[in-house]
């Protein structure tokens, strides 16, 4: 039997999230073909193992780990979809599933990711860089400096705005922007979570999404579904505590868009590097029909009600086969 460690909660702000992609993942796994170490990480950053639904406190965790002969870090945000856990475990020497240390890193910070995006020509929305140090905010531009001012913003950006930390998932910490008090408190809010943030002009239409699986040499990119939010955005309670979200798999768009999106999500997973699996997002304009990315999620999220794996099950591969395959592939590379 193949020894496999699930690795999930984690210290990020998706601790919650993390533990609903791994009780999921946990549910559909072949109890036959693997022997499944539960692993756990709690908001403060101590690990535990799990049996028998009883923790106990892991105090060698290098010793647990090179014991595994595979990892699935199912963990979202920072300490772990970051890069930082694909490190420690490069290090050890231990196959994991998902993307590798820059892929995770670039993929997680959406500047940078923005940044790479740019060069291999996929189309973005209009956005600008915030940095905050000691109690100020500057804006960032071709790497100058130069103390926020709102006047600028709204020379460059048309409202709505929607704003972002740099470095979070799940939509936490993102706010919409209408007016400049409310682009001020978005700011604001946004600080707490980054002291990078994004600001990118608001895109009406269509919010759509694309799984993205690596089958030994071949990148495969699932049909494309589309996102119906219950609230204004797809904001962190829209996605998971608002059951009147829907999702619309196969998204009901033209064909020659569905093509156009798979052919740059596939292009955004292989401009960061990526490896194993992610999901790529974009937007559809109104009227245009004009495509622009969004973001690259390296581990998205494998809660029953998440887009990547019910985009692959909408093709004919099901929950616990995409698993065999995603793990199949972490153990040959």
């Amino acid at each position: 039997m193949i020894k496999l460690g699930i690795i999930y909660g984690g210290i990020s702000t998706e601790h919650d999230v993390s533990i609903m992609s791994a009780k999921s993942i946990l549910e559909n796994l072949n109890k036959e073909k693997y022997e499944i170490h539960e692993i756990y990480i709690n908001e403060y950053g101590k690990w535990f193992e799990i049996q028998n639904g009883e923790k106990e406190e892991i105090y060698n965790l290098i010793w647990t780990l090179k014991e595994l002969d595979v990892v699935f870090p199912i963990l979202h945000g920072i300490g772990g979809e970051d890069g930082t856990i694909q490190g420690m475990l490069e290090l050890l020497k231990v196959p994991y599933v998902g993307c590798g240390v820059l892929a995770s890193a670039v993929g997680m910070d959406k500047v940078y990711s923005k940044i790479i995006f740019k060069e291999v020509g996929i189309q973005q929305a209009k956005y600008l860089v915030i940095y905050y140090k000691n109690d100020k905010y500057y804006i960032r531009e071709n790497g100058i400096g130069e103390e926020l001012k709102f006047e600028k913003i709204i020379e460059k950006l048309k409202f709505p705005m929607f704003v972002k930390p740099s470095n979070s998932g799940s939509s936490v910490g993102v706010k919409k922007a209408n007016d400049v008090n409310e682009l001020k408190l978005a700011i604001e809010n946004a600080s707490k979570y980054d002291r990078k943030i994004i600001i990118e002009e608001g895109i009406k239409g269509k919010e759509v999404e694309c799984a993205i699986l690596e089958k030994k040499d071949e990148i495969i990119a699932s049909t494309v579904g589309e996102i119906k939010s219950a609230e204004e955005f797809y904001s962190f309670d829209a996605k998971y505590n608002i059951p009147n979200s829907q999702t619309i798999i196969p998204a009901k768009i033209e064909k020659k868009l569905i093509e156009e999106i798979q052919k740059n999500a596939i292009k955004a997973f292989k401009s960061i590097d990526g490896r194993g699996l992610a999901r790529v997002d974009f937007f559809i304009e109104e009227g245009t029909n004009n495509i622009y990315i969004n973001e690259i999620n390296t581990m998205p999220g494998f809660t029953k009600i998440s887009m990547y794996p019910k985009l692959f099950e909408s093709v004919g591969i099901k929950y616990s086969e995409l698993l065999d395959k995603l793990i199949a592939n972490a153990i040959k590379d």
